[in-house]
């Protein structure tokens, strides 16, 4: 059923052709049909009756025109009440409708009947309805699912302004025309989603023009209701609203303190909070308001509770009836500077309200302030009241009211109430504190644990973005890294832990400084996401042991490992987005990469893919806040990535600059953080390799290949250094591994050797003693090397040693 036919139709009529008796009746006045109802009413069964005259069936008089004469003429057919004779014997009163059938053998009748006691509730039901909806003073409208205008009686269309078409009959325009006024669609979306009736009173403010002198509080009494079918399937919603004069001050400021638990704290952000608290004030309690906060309140710094007399007032938002703020004497953001004897102070130090009024012998304060008391005295105000800010024991600030279109003074009515208003208000207020407060520490120690500036590297060219989502939602744990490898190679980092706050900022911290622990050991991609997701599960049970809940409910992250020597990318990726490849010559490419579960799951593998790059390619890696951003449609978010990196040899600030406008809408939901990286290449004049036996004897001869290389890149500075790593490396891989042997030096900003052996045994820095006749190789090359170091390969392992070059120039 359509809901405006829900409107207008009746579940109970009773001459609904299946609950009403239908009998029909030809020409001759023979009875053709006879249906079950009919039956119920008269006792007479079909059988009986088919074939037999009308007349003496369905009435007790002579013949059935008699009875329909007595009926009401309707157009062409007859209603009215008529007496049936029951099949026992007593009379049925009937409500009856006769419609004549024309055919070429005469007019038949088709007879509606039901008893009158049925029609006459039904009828009651109907005036009802119309009464209810076009006579009574209530507004009502109905709203589809959708909450859009279905239909709205005169009432409810003169209330909000409505047009007219609205308050005609339903048939006459189209459904769902014209916006529904705020106030009706936030409770009628309330009554959607609860289920249930929402009541609320608000005050609706007087027509624009007219004074707040000759004009009366006006209350308005909303209530929605979920309308839904005989089955329970919620078609709309019913609104309905009632206006009347707040006569009565105990409930006019009831609705205001109704109106201001609902308007005051919507948010967590500190100068919409106190915006609110002005707008409940004004113009119900006041011609004007300033609300003035500490500084330290406005930092969300801690306060001493109690009343205080130090610190500094600054104005964070004022509002009056007239919209060029004639009374303000300072703008918002800028320091109050009350006196000492000023009211504001006065209420500060006792903690209690003042109330005193303005241009009498008693208001010595304004004295010492000309400006305050000019414009007091321009606009004619009468009262002035100020009220603390306090919640939890602690004072954030004051609350100043003015009165002087409002002809009567605050009196103790008025300040129980606005103390009542402001201790609800100052509540939203410290929540906003304490919220910002959090945020701004969990934002400042993901901060301090993300990469100050990424080091710049020879094997990519790095550009990154990290944009923290809007305060409300939190700081999250979102990061990257870019981390230098042995060989050259280059590690690229992007993760994201679940959750916002201190916890996730703590937990993401830990995450990354696993990975680079990780990352120190040379681990292949999947083997190091597998260690991660240890210890994201030994997190997890850490917590739950001291039943705090979980710090780290899952995380994602995706790893890669780039070697501008082989120009090869091995990635892996645990639950994140797969990082997308712009090719110079080939379209932008989001390679089929095993997704692998996210971390904190535990028992299941992960898998790495490898590819060959050619240089110059940009390699994104990014959080899913970037691709979700878009509608929450992922594929959607996909296309505008490739679309932003369809040019990879852009300058990369510029691509980054490229994906924030084309992915990203101003307040994103979600932190987002990316990292674009351009692949770089090693020329094969930069790496020399050389195969070394499995003899003492060679390792002169390795010496004298690595000083000619050193001569030919014009490092002999270097050389007796590297004689001494290489000598030592050797040697050591010659005693205890055995072949087949390599050498390598790699020549890039520092000078790297590696020495490559078959055997899985990691050598151990040691110190030697006196007696010893070995065992000084590594702390000799530890001794003149920057850093070195092991790592292993399929056919055993490697160790590098790095020795920093002077004047290190671009690679």
């Amino acid at each position: 059923m359509d809901l405006r036919d829900l409107v207008t139709t009746h579940h109970d009529d009773p001459f609904g052709i299946t609950s009403a008796a239908v009998v029909l009746v030809d020409a001759h006045g023979l009875i053709r049909y006879w249906n079950e109802r009919a039956e119920s009413l008269l006792g007479h069964s079909a059988p009986g009756v088919l074939g037999q005259p009308a007349a003496t069936v369905l009435t007790s008089d002579d013949s059935l025109a008699a009875a329909l004469s007595a009926a009401q003429r309707v157009g062409d057919g007859w209603e009215g009440v008529i007496t049936a004779r029951h099949r026992a014997g007593h009379s049925v009163e009937l409500a009856l409708r006769a419609c004549p059938l024309r055919a070429e053998q005469g007019s038949a009748w088709l007879v509606v009947a039901c008893d009158v006691t049925e029609s006459q509730r039904w009828e009651l039901d109907q005036a009802v309805v119309r009464g209810l909806l076009e006579e009574s003073p209530i507004g009502i409208a109905v709203l589809d699912s959708e909450l859009r205008f279905q239909w709205v009686n005169r009432v409810l269309a003169a209330m909000e302004g409505l047009p007219p078409l609205y308050g005609t009959d339903l048939a006459t325009g189209p459904p769902g025309l014209g916006r529904v006024p705020p106030a009706m669609d936030w409770q009628a979306r309330q009554a959607l989603m609860a289920g249930r009736t929402t009541p609320a009173v608000e005050h609706v403010t007087p027509p624009q023009g007219m004074s707040r002198r000759n004009s009366q509080s006006h209350l308005r009494l909303r209530s929605s209701f979920p309308l839904r079918d005989v089955e329970g399937k919620t078609l709309g919603v019913c609104h309905t609203a009632v206006d009347f004069t707040a006569q009565d001050r105990a409930r006019e400021r009831l609705a205001l303190v109704n109106e201001a638990a609902q308007r005051i704290g919507t948010t967590l952000d500190l100068d919409r909070t106190v915006q609110e608290l002005a707008e409940v004030l004004v113009p119900q309690l006041a011609d004007f308001v300033a609300i003035d906060l500490f500084r330290g309140v406005l930092a969300a710094k801690d306060l001493a509770p109690g009343p205080l007399t130090g610190g500094t007032l600054q104005r964070a938002a004022h509002l009056s009836i007239d919209e060029e703020l004639p009374e303000a004497v300072v703008d918002v953001g800028q320091s109050a500077g009350y006196l000492p004897k000023s009211p504001q102070m006065r209420c500060l130090t006792t903690g209690r309200p003042v109330r005193d009024p303005v241009l009498s012998p008693t208001t010595w304060w304004l004295a010492g302030d000309p400006q305050r008391m000019a414009k007091l005295i321009r606009l004619g105000v009468h009262t002035h009241l100020v009220v603390p800010l306090r919640a939890r024991g602690v004072t954030m600030g004051v609350v100043s009211l003015l009165r002087w279109e409002n002809p009567k003074p605050f009196d103790e009515d008025d300040v129980l109430l606005v103390e009542e208003l402001v201790a609800r208000a100052a509540v939203c207020v410290d929540n906003a504190r304490r919220f910002v407060r959090e945020h701004n520490a969990a934002l400042a120690l993901q901060t301090s644990l993300l990469p100050p500036d990424l080091p710049d590297h020879c094997a990519v060219e790095v550009a990154y973005r990290y944009l923290p989502t809007d305060a409300e939602a939190g700081v999250g744990g979102d990061w990257f890294d870019v981390i230098p490898l042995s060989g050259a190679r280059v590690a690229l980092v992007v993760g994201d832990v679940v959750g916002h706050g201190i916890h996730a900022a703590a937990s993401m911290g830990r995450l990354r400084a696993a990975v680079q622990t990780l990352a120190d050991l040379d681990l292949p991609p999947d083997e190091l996401l597998a260690h991660v997701d240890d210890l994201v599960l030994r997190l997890a049970d850490e917590a739950e042991a001291v039943q705090e809940g979980p710090v780290v409910v899952g995380a994602t992250c995706v790893y890669a490992v780039y070697d501008p020597i082989s120009r090869k990318l091995n990635v892996a990726r645990a639950g994140h987005p797969t990082p997308a490849i712009a090719h110079l010559s080939e379209p932008v490419e989001l390679p089929d990469i095993p997704a692998g579960p996210p971390l904190g799951l535990g028992g299941l593998p992960f898998e790495s893919a490898e590819f060959e790059l050619e240089e110059g390619s940009v390699v994104a890696l990014y959080t899913d806040g970037l691709i979700e951003a878009s509608d929450r449609d992922v594929d959607i978010g996909f296309e505008r990535l490739c679309f932003a990196l369809a040019h990879p040899d852009r300058p990369l600030e510029e691509i980054c600059d490229t994906m924030v406008r084309i992915l990203l809408p101003e307040h994103p939901h979600d932190d987002v953080a990316f990292l674009v990286a351009r692949t770089r290449a090693l020329t094969p004049d930069r790496v020399a390799s050389w195969d070394v036996p499995a003899d003492p004897r060679a390792v002169h001869e390795a010496r004298d290949n690595a000083v000619r290389q050193l001569t030919a890149w014009g490092l002999e500075d270097v050389a007796f250094a590297t004689e001494l790593i290489v000598s030592e490396l050797i040697t050591n891989a010659i005693t205890h591994a055995g072949g087949p042997i390599g050498l390598r030096l790699i020549h890039e900003r520092a000078l790297i050797c590696e020495v490559s052996d078959a055997s899985s045994t990691s050598p151990h820095l040691r110190r030697a003693h006196s007696t010893d006749e070995g065992g000084r190789g590594l702390f000799l090359v530890a001794q003149v090397a920057q850093r070195w170091g092991t790592r292993y390969t399929p056919t055993g392992k490697t160790i590098w040693a790095e020795q920093q070059l002077p004047g290190s120039g671009p690679c």
